[in-house]
């Protein structure tokens, strides 16, 4: 054979496939599409491949050293291979859905309104100070003896006293309980505002409904607010925050009402004749919580007068008197102190003893300012409930007749800037929502002097 020749063989053998060894003559395409061997069917399963991406299948053949890969999409094991059908909604879910609808769908209606009142306001008084001009120059009096601008208001003065507003209570409101408290939140922080001697505000269990509420709706008119603190923490985070500002250098002036008196009542004091039959003996409180009283309708204590340096704990529950006495049961599991106003130490109530939140915290600036529970009391509760000082029935009616239309234009104005502040209750009653929805009983534990049985 020829060099040539041999060179050729050489080549072609160089080129041509190794020789596959016996018994390996199968082609990979049948290896991998083959059933499993007996050691693969009785290993475990693999875990599901949830992420749906691609993913390598190695499949290698030891006798032969030869391996195949190839790709596999899988589809996401979460994704439910039928359409769950949706939750049906009961009718009354459907009845309040739909009345929330008609809700938001008429709010530029309730604010056209809104305006149109302040607009016929104003020329009421227009009108009202014209004929006031023509009858005073028809007697010959100069008219401008009739319109003298008010005297300045002093400033206002803070005062070592918190009022803290406890709003942990969502869960047992319904919706439209928990819009009315978010409204007599705003008013509370307005009649410290505008008080003559302001406490120490706070907000505790800010949260929830509420936040979303005040962040959205209430468009974070809060964030402008003065002389209120509003934290997520509970009551007592918020009772010991105050002590702490109090007792600070901005803490207040501490004014006469607040002096301490010889021979004076006990600032809590026991009333044995008007003890409620689950009225019992508070234990002592602990030392960090002396500074602390939660007001409560079941509480064996009536509150004398206010103290220096103390926080006084205000019930957010607006429920219709449901969850009674569910704050006085809250204090004691605690170990905090309870008091109720004396309301029946000082008026004739001809109907139930329930304010709403923002009406107490309004009774406790006015005391700092009068010093004297009884004219509080008939400055704030509202003419209907027929409040009337113990053996002064004439005093009782004209004065909280004087004031009720009063404040009823003012807590309109307070709800226009406070934009939706009213329940339901103003779109079907007109003028008269903007003060019935907001004194949507509060319960008992806030004011009363005595348990109040529910209607």
């Amino acid at each position: 054979m020829s060099a040539s020749a041999m060179d050729d063989t050489t080549s072609d053998t160089a080129n041509a496939p190794a020789a596959e060894p016996q018994g390996s003559s199968i082609p990979i395409e049948s290896l991998l599409q083959s059933p499993p061997s007996v050691e693969n069917a009785l290993a475990p399963a693999p875990a599901p491949i949830t992420d749906g991406a691609s993913h390598v299948v190695s499949d290698s053949n030891p006798a032969g050293g030869h391996s195949a890969e190839t790709t596999v999409d899988v589809a996401p094991a979460s994704e439910p291979t039928a359409t769950e059908p949706e939750p049906k909604l009961s009718k009354n879910q459907l009845r309040k859905l739909k009345r929330k609808a008609q809700w938001e769908d008429a709010r530029d209606d309730r604010k056209r309104k809104r305006k149109e009142k302040r607009h016929d306001r104003a020329v009421r008084k227009r009108e009202d100070k014209q004929a006031l001009i023509a009858e005073a120059k028809a007697k010959g009096v100069d008219p401008s003896t009739l319109f003298q601008k008010p005297a300045k208001p002093e400033p206002a003065v803070r005062v070592p006293v918190a009022l803290v507003v406890d709003c942990d209570f969502e869960e047992y409101m319904l919706e439209s309980e928990r819009i009315s408290l978010s409204s007599q939140v705003t008013r509370c922080y307005s009649d410290n505002r505008r008080a003559r001697y302001q406490s120490h505000l706070y907000i505790s269990s800010y949260k929830g409904m509420m936040k979303e509420r005040f962040e959205t709706t209430l468009a974070n008119q809060h964030l402008h607010w003065k002389g209120v603190k509003l934290i997520e923490g509970d009551y007592i985070e918020a009772a010991k925050a105050a002590e702490q500002e109090m007792k600070g250098p901005d803490g207040g002036q501490l004014i006469d009402v607040l002096q301490p008196r010889k021979g004076a009542k006990p600032a809590l004091f026991r009333d044995e004749a008007d003890a409620t039959p689950q009225a019992e003996a508070e234990p002592e409180p602990a030392e960090d919580l002396k500074s602390i009283v939660y007001l409560s309708a079941e509480s064996p204590n009536t509150l004398d007068r206010l103290e220096p340096n103390t926080s006084y704990i205000i019930g957010g529950l607006v429920d219709r008197n449901r969850e009674k006495g569910l704050c006085h049961r809250r204090a004691r599991e605690k170990g905090i102190r309870t008091a109720k106003l004396p309301i029946g130490e000082y008026l004739e109530m001809a109907s139930r003893r329930v304010l709403a939140t923002n009406h107490v915290v309004e009774i406790m600036l006015k005391w700092l300012e009068t010093g004297d529970w009884g004219k509080a009391f008939l400055e704030v509760i509202p003419k209907r409930k027929g409040g009337k000082l113990r053996g002064s029935a004439e005093e009782g009616d004209t004065t909280g007749a004087d004031l009720d239309d009063s404040r009823l234009e003012d807590e309109e104005d307070d709800d226009e800037h406070g934009e939706e502040d009213q329940t339901t209750t103003e779109n079907k009653n007109g003028n008269k929502g903007a003060l019935e929805s907001d004194e949507m009983q509060v319960d008992t534990d806030a004011v009363a002097n005595a348990p109040v049985p529910a209607t």
